[in-house]
């Protein structure tokens, strides 16, 4: 895809921007048919504590899979989807890293948010606008479920940090919550954002479950830790996934949508 101008405008003067059908209707359905595949193998793991940031909590339910690529061949391939190379070429340039991938299904009613952060807090690369996060809405994502929200133009500085309580692992900073904007998206839809941007996600008070796909990637100079990554994705280093993964993944996203996508007996 091409952002537009007004679109370029906005990541670089808000700290982020959004693509609301940069996937289609087949992408979600396979999107949701492997996170019910994850389900149904038990590979969701609740990160949310009651407070004391050690033992899962029985009440609020924050359920991750991280990482996504070594379980799933859809997903695995999606880092390499042209659409989304060309994407993050156009926020970061070239060369560019997948660093990491997960997915936070927040079920209905019992859906616990994730606390207010700037991912550099965990990255801590030197340029932290080299990284962009990109957040999908694989169920319509709105106020009442929870969508993110964030801080336009909060990148100017790095937050203080500190260990969140409610999590077996997040952290979290205070922000000014009055300048928040929450990110309504339909399923498909997609939010970019700088690894300096505030952002969390709200719990769901709904009775349905929504779940949201974070792939994060950044320019290859900026990695600190080269083993720190998922797979080099574009750049005279990378193999398009054949040194990670054995196997070529160009063209393969479209492939997988239609394996895992396709109706049971098809």
């Amino acid at each position: 895809m091409k952002f537009t101008n007004e679109q370029m405008s906005q990541y670089r003067t808000d700290g982020y921007t959004t693509a609301p059908t940069f996937f289609n209707e087949a992408e979600v359905a396979a999107m949701r048919a492997e996170l019910q595949r994850f389900k149904d193998e038990g590979l969701l793991r609740n990160v949310a504590t009651d407070g004391d940031g050690k033992k899962a909590s029985n009440s609020n339910f924050n359920l991750q899979v991280c990482p996504l690529a070594p379980k799933s061949e859809l997903f695995r391939s999606l880092g390499f989807a042209d659409k989304v190379v060309e994407a993050i070429r156009q926020l970061i340039g070239d060369p560019i890293v997948w660093q990491l991938d997960q997915i936070f299904l927040k079920p209905g009613l019992h859906g616990a948010g994730t606390s207010w952060h700037q991912d550099n807090a965990y990255f801590r690369i030197q340029n932290r606008h080299q990284g962009v996060g990109m957040w999908t809405a694989v169920h319509a994502a709105n106020v009442a479920n929870g969508t993110m929200h964030v801080i336009p133009r909060g990148d100017a500085e790095m937050l203080a940090h500190e260990r969140d309580g409610g999590s077996d692992h997040h952290v979290k900073c205070v922000v000014d919550e009055s300048q928040a904007v929450p990110i309504e998206l339909p399923a498909g839809g997609v939010l970019f954002f700088n690894y300096a941007v505030p952002h969390c996600t709200k719990g769901n008070t709904t009775e349905h479950e929504r779940a949201g796909l974070a792939l994060h990637f950044l320019r290859e100079e900026a990695l600190i830790n080269k083993d720190d990554k998922i797979a080099i994705v574009s750049g005279e280093h990378t193999t398009h996934g054949v040194k990670e993964f054995g196997t070529d993944q160009r063209g393969r996203w479209e492939q997988q949508v239609q394996r895992v996508a396709a109706p049971i007996g098809a």
